[in-house]
Order: structure tokens, then C-alpha cells, then sequence
């Protein structure tokens, strides 16, 4: 089954990869500028490799990366979640490989949770791809809040200890399932999934540890799917892509294999303030727009 798994995290990754160089081709040739820029920037190459690196040890990409690009304004807010999941898209599905392979968990819990997440992705993606600009901010500001408050359960020692089982099984299966569904559609918002699905496994009595195949496996097949969507919509950013995934893949390389481990208190504490400040920034532009939208004239008939 785990043979099954790397093939199909093979077979999901051709064809993001193929849409991906397509557009960047295309991109190159018609000499766009700016976001649609197929030129990653140096700094867009360093934020891939950081986020990646310390989303391997265990903090997660998803909101640290949107904090840099707002406090940086390095992307436009609607564009953010598509740039997530088709940025950090390699350096995921290179994690899943790894963790897959060396952390013991019951192949079939692990293939079931991996397949409700995929199907939530499909349908989040399809959603947020065609979301206006304001209701992208609102989500934005909301995950990023999530992400922050998971962020101190860990510091705290809030975040539930778990158990010793590897396998879910009856009722504790169908819940699992269900959440990581949900978690699945979120994960198109800007939710990233490490958090909730730490905490999920631990309160249906699995060993943490089985966290890891599980979250990465369910992100290594969901990304590739929703990232798809994002790339035929336009809604994200291909310069900034490229940037985390040029910079995302070899940064989960040398944290696997040389570092393995850091004490990550401090790191944890200076995510929290830099998410939150992002997250009320994005909240603020959407009550800002929001105003505007109201103030504006009626046009004549």
C-alpha cells in the first residue's frame, strides 16, 4: 500500500508540474511583469527555503508565508491562497515522501484520511478560486487567527498528548474522516492542515507521531489537485510560486536528513506575533474595502 501511495503521489504530481511549466512558459513568452513574472525573486527563493524548512521540523508554512507577503505586500491578497497551495506544492509532496516512508502508521487510516481530504480540497478550491477579494481577506484574516491560537495551545502545552494506537477504527474512523474533510476545504482558505490535524489524531488516542504521514500525505495529494484550479483561474501568483518551491524543496532535504530537530520555543512565540499583526492587517483591509464599497456613488441611469 505504501508502494501505491508514492506512485499516486507521482501520478498527482505530473500533471501540476505540466500545468506549472506551461504557464510559466507561456508567462515568458508573452514577457509578463510583476506577480505573473516567471522569474522568481531572490527573496521569493529565500522565503520558500525558511517556511519549508521550519514546516518540516514541525511550525508550518501556511502562516508564517502569508504574514511575509502581507507585512511585505509581496502578493495581492486574492491571490494569496492560490499562491500557498501552488507554492508550497513540491517541498509538500517531498515531505510526504519522507514521512511516509520512515514513521510507522496503519496504511489504511492513513489511505482513507488522505482520500477525505483530497475530496474537501476539490470542493474548497472550486469556492475559493472565484471568491471576490474582500470575502479572500475575511478567510484570510480567520485562518491566520486559527493558525495563531494553535500556535499557543504548543507553546502552552494546551494541544492534547494523544495516545499509543496507529490505526483509527468504527466511530473514531468516521469522525477523522470527516474532520479531515473539512480540513481539507480550508486548507484552499489559508488553513493550513499541520495544527488541526495534530490535535484531531491526538484526541482520537493516536500517537502524535502519526500526525506527520497523515498531514503531509493528505497536503502532497490535495495541493496538487486544488493548485490545478488555482493555475486555470489566474488566482495566485507565478513568480511567488516559484520562489517557494525553488527555495521550498531542498530546505525540506537538509532539515529531514542533517538538522532533524531544534528547540523551536522562541521561533514559536515570534510566529504568533508576526501571524497575528498579519491577521489583523487583512482584517482591517476588508473592513477598509468594505467602507469604500459603501461610500461609492450610485452611478447615473
Amino acid at each position: 500500500m505504501k508502494t501505491a501511495l508514492f506512485v499516486g503521489l507521482v501520478l498527482v504530481a505530473i500533471p501540476y508540474l505540466v500545468a506549472l511549466v506551461r504557464a510559466a512558459a507561456r508567462a515568458r513568452v508573452a514577457g509578463a511583469t510583476g506577480e505573473d513574472s516567471p522569474r522568481p525573486t531572490p527573496l521569493g527563493v529565500l522565503i520558500g527555503f525558511v517556511t519549508n524548512f521550519f514546516d518540516t521540523l514541525g511550525i508550518g508554512s501556511f502562516a508564517p508565508t502569508t504574514a511575509i507577503f502581507k507585512l511585505r505586500g509581496l502578493v495581492r491578497d486574492e491571490r494569496i491562497p492560490g499562491t500557498l497551495n501552488v507554492g508550497h506544492t513540491a517541498p509538500t509532496i517531498t515531505q510526504a515522501l519522507i514521512f511516509i516512508a520512515i514513521v510507522n502508521v496503519d496504511v489504511w487510516t492513513l489511505t482513507l484520511m488522505i482520500a477525505a481530504a483530497v475530496l474537501g480540497s476539490w470542493f474548497g478550491a472550486g469556492a475559493v478560486s472565484g471568491w471576490p477579494r474582500r470575502n479572500i481577506q475575511i478567510g484570510m484574516g480567520g485562518a491566520l487567527l486559527v493558525a495563531a491560537t494553535l500556535y499557543l495551545f504548543t507553546i502552552f502545552g494546551y494541544a492534547p498528548g494523544g495516545g499509543d494506537a496507529l490505526a483509527l477504527l468504527g466511530p473514531r474512523l468516521v469522525i477523522g474522516l470527516a474532520v479531515n474533510f473539512v480540513l481539507g476545504a480550508l486548507m484552499e482558505v489559508g488553513v493550513g492542515l499541520y495544527g488541526p490535524c495534530l490535535i484531531l489524531v491526538s484526541l482520537l488516542g493516536m500517537n502524535p507521531q502519526a500526525a506527520f504521514p497523515i498531514m503531509m500525505g493528505s497536503c502532497a495529494f490535495l495541493m496538487p489537485i486544488g493548485s490545478l484550479k488555482f493555475i486555470r483561474s489566474g488566482r495566485y501568483s507565478l513568480r511567488a510560486s516559484l520562489g517557494l518551491g525553488i527555495g521550498g524543496v531542498p530546505a525540506v532535504l537538509i532539515a529531514a536528513f542533517i538538522v532533524k530537530a531544534l528547540p523551536l520555543y522562541y521561533l514559536r512565540w515570534l510566529v504568533v506575533v508576526v501571524v497575528l499583526y498579519a491577521a489583523l492587517s487583512m482584517l482591517r483591509s476588508a473592513l477598509v474595502e468594505s467602507r469604500g464599497a459603501g461610500r461609492s456613488p450610485v452611478p447615473a441611469a
